[in-house]
């Protein structure tokens, strides 16, 4: 089962495995968690989770709520619905994958056409010392392919302000979570840049700190 985390914001992300999981959020994996999780939360909590997604991609086809008619149904409703994020987070490691076998091939081309050129290379250098965790973040960002939609949010994050998820969804035409996910996983985990998230004008702003 795919794990889930959900902020204070009530915002629902998918994740592949649950080393993943934001810390400071509440997680479950199934609906009985789901369900455990919903009992202590206020019923409006869950019609504004319902309404948080109806109309939105890919939930398209679900409508908003005054009220449900009991717990129960809301949270069975609740689950079903976030099944689509669960596939939509499955896609993007399969995707991932690709991109990461890809990256390995090409690594490997290029690794055999230096040692076909220079076979002394090897013989010559100096042994590199490792790289740190500040200059292995460095190196990521600097590498970010430019024009790809990983240095477009690189550069909207960087700015003073920051950038909220509406302009990082028009820039890249991502999803929300997709967003949140990439943000979560790549830039902070992967790059280890230290991401900032604030409220402005009523929006989830993200910046890009340190």
């Amino acid at each position: 089962m795919k794990p889930f985390a959900i902020d204070n914001d009530n915002n629902i992300t998918a994740f592949t495995a649950a080393a993943q999981l934001p810390e400071g959020q509440e997680h479950f994996a199934s609906e009985k968690e789901l369900a455990k999780l919903a009992a202590n939360w206020p019923s409006d909590r869950l019609i504004q989770i319902w309404n948080g997604f109806a109309g939105v991609t890919p939930f398209d086809d679900l409508k908003p709520v005054k009220k449900f008619t009991d717990r129960k149904t809301a949270t069975k409703r609740i689950w079903t619905a976030i099944q689509k994020l669960a596939e939509a987070a499955e896609m993007e490691q399969r995707r991932a994958g690709i991109r990461e076998t890809e990256a390995k091939l090409t690594a490997a081309l290029k690794q055999n056409a230096s040692a076909t050129v220079a076979p002394q290379a090897a013989n010559v250098a100096p042994e590199a010392a490792p790289p740190s965790k500040e200059a292995t973040a460095e190196t990521a960002a600097r590498t970010a392919r430019e024009g790809s939609k990983k240095a477009i949010v690189l550069d909207l994050l960087r700015r003073k302000d920051g950038a909220s998820l509406a302009e990082i969804a028009k820039a890249t035409e991502w999803q929300n979570h997709s967003i949140r996910g990439f943000i979560s996983g790549t830039i902070t985990k992967k790059m280890g840049l230290k991401v900032e998230s604030s409220k402005r004008n009523g929006e989830r702003v993200y910046q890009i700190v340190g």
